[in-house]
């Protein structure tokens, strides 16, 4: 145990305290069993350390971090560790990357019914299903997700501005005095265009031009490595998974038709969705589905859209992205975080069941939401909007 203290007081000393991701402030810590789920290089790490930091100080004696590829835990057990932990008057047990050990829930669920005075916090990869572990964990934990960056997020770690959060009411009705206060201490769009291409996640801080090939790299070794293990599924599976990602970053965003595109792929309709479901999972695509299909599983979505806009980019490689594909791909990845974002026959986007969205350029009328009541336009390459009109960049301040 001496060399995993070695290691977290290491860690905790190199961590930043001076950027804290969104979900910081929104988790109830006092809860005894809280898991953390999201996307390789979202920041969950950094977050469980600067918790520690905020909340224990600098060299806590009855706090611990692990990370679960440790080495340690080649020759230990995770419930050895927590039973030696809570003996020597060990209170709050961190544990990262819960999916890269094998028995984690069986044994994280022990630890829980075994000492009353334990509280653990778990992360995990966004494609892990802590309900489907060997253990039933749904009674006891409380779950969260982290998902990568927002633009308000981007500018604040790009050291541009910081913003307050909105909500989706307060974006409606005041989006013009909202939008004019930020624009007068800063270029807007200048900052909006580069996180498009490259603020999703923070590690673009360690380098704008190796960001596109470090995004890349990420999704393949979710495929490769995080999926495998989650899912157990065989190499032949991840071949047709990468393929099917190649398909859809090639189209998106495309209503897919099941059919041929489980022909194409040579596996079965059931297959294909369960793969989309996988890619969904691990935040690489974004399904949309309609309002009436939402709540069931394995349904044909009504259209595909890449996770990011930074994916966007990173796939396209010679070929600019589209600016229609980027503009929707922007306004669900954002909007779903928080709301409810469905399809809609007559518009691009249902949101909440109730407000109705068209997703464009600056010069995109009004002609399809004519008559819908609570009806917008989200429109590109606009500063500031007026009545219905919102700029597209503003819902990128949500969270």
């Amino acid at each position: 145990m001496e060399s995993l203290y070695t290691s977290f007081y290491h860690q905790l000393k190199n961590a930043d305290s001076i950027f804290k991701r969104y979900l910081f402030d929104d988790i109830d810590w006092n809860h005894r069993l809280i898991c953390i789920l999201g996307a390789r290089g979202s920041g969950k790490t950094t977050m469980l350390l600067q918790t520690i930091k905020a909340k224990y100080g600098k060299a806590p004696r009855h706090v611990l971090y692990a990370s679960m590829d440790h080495i340690w835990f080649s020759g230990n057990t995770l419930y050895s560790l927590g039973e030696q932990f809570v003996i020597n008057g060990g209170k709050v047990l961190f544990l990262d990357e819960v999916h890269k050990y094998k028995n984690w829930s069986q044994e994280i669920k022990n630890l829980y019914d075994s000492f009353p005075s334990l509280k653990i916090v778990f992360t995990g990869s966004s494609i892990l299903e802590i309900y489907r572990g060997d253990a039933d964990l749904s009674r006891r934990v409380v779950q969260y997700t982290l998902h990568g960056l927002s633009f308000r997020e981007y500018l604040e770690l790009s050291k541009v501005m910081e913003i307050g959060k909105i909500s989706l009411t307060d974006l409606l009705d005041n989006h013009v005095e909202i939008a004019q206060d930020i624009t007068q201490k800063t270029h807007i769009l200048s900052h909006f265009n580069n996180y498009l291409r490259y603020g999703f996640f923070p590690y673009f801080k360690e380098g704008i031009s190796v960001y596109p090939n470090k995004l890349r790299q990420t999704v393949n070794v979710v495929l490769e490595t995080d999926l495998p293990v989650i899912e157990n599924i065989n190499y032949y599976s991840i071949e047709k998974i990468k393929r099917l990602l190649y398909i859809i970053s090639t189209l998106v965003p495309f209503t897919p038709n099941v059919t041929e595109l489980s022909n194409q792929i040579g596996i079965s309709r059931n297959s294909l969705l369960q793969y989309l479901h996988y890619l969904e999972k691990a935040q690489i695509v974004n399904t949309l589905e309609d309002e009436t299909k939402i709540l069931r599983k394995l349904t044909k979505p009504e259209k595909i859209f890449l996770g990011n806009t930074n994916l966007c980019y990173a796939f396209a490689l010679n070929v600019p992205p589209e600016k229609g594909n980027l503009r929707e791909t922007f306004f669900y990845n954002q909007l779903s975080v928080q709301e409810s974002v469905t399809s809609s026959k007559q518009t691009d986007f249902i949101v909440n069941g109730k407000y109705s969205f068209e997703v464009g350029g600056k010069n995109k009328t009004a002609k399809q939401i004519a008559g819908l009541p609570d009806s917008y336009l989200a429109l590109d390459d606009i500063e500031t909007g007026y009545a219905n009109k919102i700029p597209l960049w503003m819902f990128g301040i949500m969270y």
